[in-house]
């Protein structure tokens, strides 16, 4: 069963249990999340646990490569990258904070400009 899945939808019954203590205002704010998404307390705190374990191992994990391939590896790590026209326009774009700042409004104040005026 993936993080994302319940036992409901997976098919698969939790023959296991986790124990764990915690505070009560960890626990609240645990009961407010999970009612929010519709959710359990252990379907909450299961899923968030395992999703939150898959990002932890997948930071972590190591590949073996022989020296050819390495070799290769950082080539292609050295290497310029390729031209990317849709890339570059996106970088020549101005962000629209920086485009207002440009036509006379400012950050905070009562003088900034208002977007209704």
């Amino acid at each position: 069963m993936s993080s994302r899945e319940s036992p409901e939808t997976s098919g698969q019954i939790r023959d296991i249990n986790i124990n764990i203590r915690a505070q009560r205002n960890q626990r609240d704010l645990i009961d407010q999340a999970a009612r929010i998404l519709g959710k359990t307390r252990s379907d909450f705190m299961l899923e968030t646990a395992c999703r939150e374990a898959e990002d932890v191992l997948l930071d972590q994990r190591v590949f073996v490569l022989d020296a050819a391939a390495f070799a290769e590896f950082q080539v292609l790590l050295d290497a310029p990258p390729a031209d990317n026209p849709r890339l570059r326009a996106l970088l020549a774009t101005k962000a629209p904070w920086d485009a207002r700042l440009a036509n006379g409004w400012h950050l905070g104040g009562a003088d900034a400009p208002r977007g209704d005026a």
